[in-house]
């Protein structure tokens, strides 16, 4: 008994005892972790192996661009803004009144493993009239105008490619009049224009102007919707 007394007076078996505890409960969240954070490295990893890539493009006004492009499979994200002017940080109003140069633009990011350029370009050439200049509807001026503005050579080959095919097929009567540049700079649109349909599908412009797009679009490429 004098030598367990003594020993407990030590304190080394109370000592042993609560550092072997905490071992134990350092060990075991551990292992009940490790699933989780393995699924969730796992997720990381294959998000940042995605190669995606960019497309700006100008249809007339960025809402019915946006929104279309927003249901097809492969877009990561699409942002509208302006493009192919001269003045820093545009306004809505600016641009409107056609003082920058710029156009109304959606930039598009995508999965090229998903969707291809190419097709990104099918489904522009679809729910817009690349043939009517500085115009798309009642929608009139040069914020409005047609525009491919290419990342590259082979998007500008792509885009190059796909007008030729189109004014070779008569898809339409007078020939494709869209812009193809080179991309320099994209600016976002004011916070108000983003999601724009999303927000404001029940807002006149969006029944008559978005929606009909839309439904086309829908009609054309339902296997390639979201």
């Amino acid at each position: 008994m004098i030598l367990w007394h003594s020993y407990f007076q030590t304190g080394k078996i109370f000592r042993t005892l609560a550092a072997l505890s905490a071992s134990l409960l350092l060990l075991l969240p551990a292992c009940a972790q490790k699933p989780a954070e393995q699924k969730v490295t796992s997720e990381l990893k294959n998000m940042n192996s995605i190669q995606f890539e960019t497309a700006t493009l100008g249809a007339g006004c960025f809402w019915c661009v946006e929104g279309v492009y927003q249901e097809l499979k492969g877009v990561e994200k699409v942002v509208s803004g302006y493009s192919g002017g001269h003045k820093e940080n545009p306004a809505y109003k600016e641009v409107c009144d056609g003082t920058t140069g710029h156009a109304e633009v959606a930039q598009i990011t995508f999965d090229p493993a998903v969707v291809s350029f190419k097709e990104i370009l099918e489904v522009f050439f679809l729910v817009h009239d690349p043939t009517t200049r500085n115009r798309q509807g009642n929608d009139v001026g040069t914020q409005y105008r047609s525009a491919i503005y290419y990342d590259n050579q082979t998007q500008k080959e792509i885009a190059e490619s796909v007008i030729k095919e189109l004014n070779a097929s008569g898809a339409w009567e007078k020939p494709i009049v869209t812009e193809v540049t080179a991309f320099e700079k994209f600016w976002p649109a004011e916070d108000y224009h983003q999601n724009y349909y999303k927000l404001n599908s029940e807002q006149p412009y969006c029944q008559y102007v978005v929606r009909p797009k839309l439904e086309k679009f829908r009609k054309v490429f339902k296997e390639k919707l979201k």
